[in-house]
C-alpha cells in the first residue's frame, strides 16, 4: 500500500516525539525540573509541528480545490488572499490563471456561437463530415437545396445518399473545386476543404448553385451575338433579295429562262436563311410571360390531340391523363409552345409501337416516353444554348423551352430513369 506524503509526515513527527519522550524519561527522570521543562518543550514542539503542518498543507488544499474546480469546468471560483506571503503568491497566480481561462473560454464560446450562426445563415450549402467521411451535419440551405431532412443523411457516406449531386462529389479532394450539372440544367459549384478538430482532420463541403447566374450570362452572350448576326444578315439578305427580284422581272422569259430559275432558287435560299435567323432572334426577343389562370389538364389534352397526327406517321401513340380542374397561372401561348417542343422531341425519340404519356397535376406536368434513352454525356449538355443531337438540328426548341420555363419561375428536368422511361418534368 502506497502511503501519502501527509501520512508519512504525521508518522514521522509522531515517532520522533515518542522517541524524544522516551529518551527524556530515561535520561532526566531523576531531575524533576529538567524533566518537566523537557516535556513542556516537547509539547510545544508537537504544537509547532501541527501549525507548520497546517501552513504546509494550506497551499496544497488551495491547489486541490482549484484542480477540482477546473475538472468541473467551473472558472468562476477565485480565492481570497490570506495574508501569508507564500500562500498569497500561489493564490495570485491561480486567480490570474482562472481569469485567463475564463476569458479564453468565453471567447471560444462566442466564436463557436458566431460560427454556428454564420454556417446556419449561409446562402451556400455546407455539409460537415466526421472523421470517417460520414455526414455529421448540414445547414438549413443544404437541407432545402438537397430536399432532405437532417435525419435522412446523418451518418451516411456521400455515396450512400442516393443523391446524384453528392455521389458525384464523393471523389473530390480537399482543396479541389468542381462544377457539377444535374438534370441537364441545374449547375452547382462545389469545393471541399478541412479543419482540425481535437488534433484530427475533418472535411466539409461547400455547395453553391450557379444556375441563374450562368443562364443569365449565357443569355447575355448569345443574345448579343444573335442580334449582331441578325442585323448584318438581314441587311445583306434584304438588299440581295431585292436585286434578285428586280433582275428576275427585267429579264425576258424566252431568252433567260435558266437564269431566272437560278435567280428564283437563290431568292428562296435567301428567304430560308431569313427564317433561320428569325428563329434565333425569337429566343432573344421572347416577351415576358403574361400569366393567366389556365386549365393545364385541358391544355395538355388539346396539345396531345394536336400532336397525335404527327406522331401517327411514326406509329407512335400520344396519350394524356390529367386531373380535373388543374389550374396554373401561366402564359397559355408560351406554355403551349413548351409542350409542343417537348412532345415533338419525345415523339422523335420513339420508334414504331412506342408511346408518349402526358399528365398534369396541381404541382407538376410530366411528359414521358419509352423511346431512346438519353446518354449520360448528352444529359449534361441538353439545355446548353442551341445544343442539338440531331444532324440538322438548331437546338432552338429546348433553348426556347428553357427561357420560357425560367421566366415563369418553374423548375424543370429531363432525364432517363432506371426503368428506361425518359421524363421531362415541369414543377411549380
Amino acid at each position: 500500500m502506497r502511503l501519502s506524503t501527509r501520512t508519512k509526515y504525521i508518522a514521522y513527527i509522531a515517532i520522533l516525539h515518542l522517541v524524544l519522550i522516551l529518551l527524556v524519561y530515561k535520561l532526566l527522570f531523576e531531575n524533576k525540573a529538567l524533566f518537566i521543562a523537557s516535556e513542556v518543550f516537547l509539547l510545544l514542539s508537537a504544537g509547532a509541528s501541527v501549525v507548520l503542518y497546517n501552513n504546509f498543507m494550506q497551499p496544497i488544499q488551495f491547489v486541490k480545490s482549484g484542480i477540482e474546480a477546473i475538472k468541473d469546468k467551473d472558472f468562476s471560483i477565485k480565492f481570497v488572499p490570506t495574508g501569508k506571503g507564500e500562500v498569497d503568491v500561489l493564490i495570485e497566480v491561480y486567480n490570474m490563471m482562472i481569469d485567463q481561462l475564463r476569458e479564453e473560454r468565453i471567447k471560444l464560446n462566442e466564436q463557436h456561437f458566431f460560427l454556428e450562426k454564420l454556417i446556419e445563415a449561409s446562402p451556400i450549402s455546407i455539409i460537415i463530415l466526421d472523421y470517417d467521411d460520414r455526414i455529421e451535419s448540414l445547414n438549413s440551405k443544404g437541407k432545402s437545396q438537397l430536399e432532405q431532412d437532417n435525419n435522412a443523411l446523418i451518418g451516411k457516406k456521400l455515396t450512400e445518399t442516393d443523391l446524384s449531386l453528392l455521389t458525384e462529389l464523393a471523389g473530390i479532394l480537399d482543396g479541389e473545386s468542381r462544377m457539377v450539372k444535374t438534370n441537364g440544367i441545374t449547375t452547382f459549384k462545389a469545393q471541399r476543404s478541412h479543419f482540425m478538430d481535437r488534433g484530427f482532420r475533418r472535411s466539409f463541403l461547400m455547395i453553391e448553385e450557379l444556375t441563374n447566374e450562368i443562364l443569365e450570362s449565357e443569355k447575355n452572350a448569345y443574345g448579343k451575338v444573335i442580334r449582331m448576326m441578325a442585323h448584318e444578315v438581314n441587311n445583306t439578305l434584304g438588299a440581295t433579295d431585292s436585286i434578285l427580284q428586280t433582275t428576275t422581272h427585267l429579264l425576258p422569259d424566252a431568252d433567260y429562262g435558266d437564269i431566272k430559275d437560278a435567280l428564283h432558287i437563290a431568292s428562296e435560299r435567301n428567304q430560308q436563311l431569313t427564317r433561320f435567323m428569325r428563329n434565333f432572334a425569337d429566343v432573344v426577343r421572347l416577351p415576358s410571360p403574361m400569366p393567366e389562370r389556365t386549365d393545364m389538364g385541358a391544355l395538355v389534352r388539346d396539345v396531345a390531340v394536336f400532336m397525335q397526327n404527327a406522331a401517327s406517321v411514326r406509329n407512335v401513340k400520344v396519350m394524356s391523363e390529367s386531373q380535373e380542374n388543374v389550374f396554373w397561372m401561366v402564359d397559355k401561348g408560351q406554355m403551349e409552345q413548351v409542350l409542343i417542343n417537348v412532345i415533338k422531341n419525345a415523339v422523335e425519340a420513339c420508334e414504331s409501337g412506342q408511346e408518349v404519356h402526358i399528365s398534369a397535376t396541381s404541382s407538376r406536368v410530366v411528359i414521358r416516353n419509352n423511346g431512346k434513352p438519353i446518354d449520360q454525356e448528352v444529359s449534361s449538355k441538353l439545355f446548353n444554348p442551341f445544343f442539338s443531337t440531331k444532324r440538322d438540328g438548331q437546338g432552338i426548341g429546348l433553348t426556347l423551352t428553357r427561357e420560357i420555363l425560367g421566366n415563369h419561375g418553374f423548375d424543370f428536368a429531363l432525364e432517363t430513369g432506371p426503368g428506361g422511361w425518359t421524363e421531362f418534368r415541369i414543377e411549380k
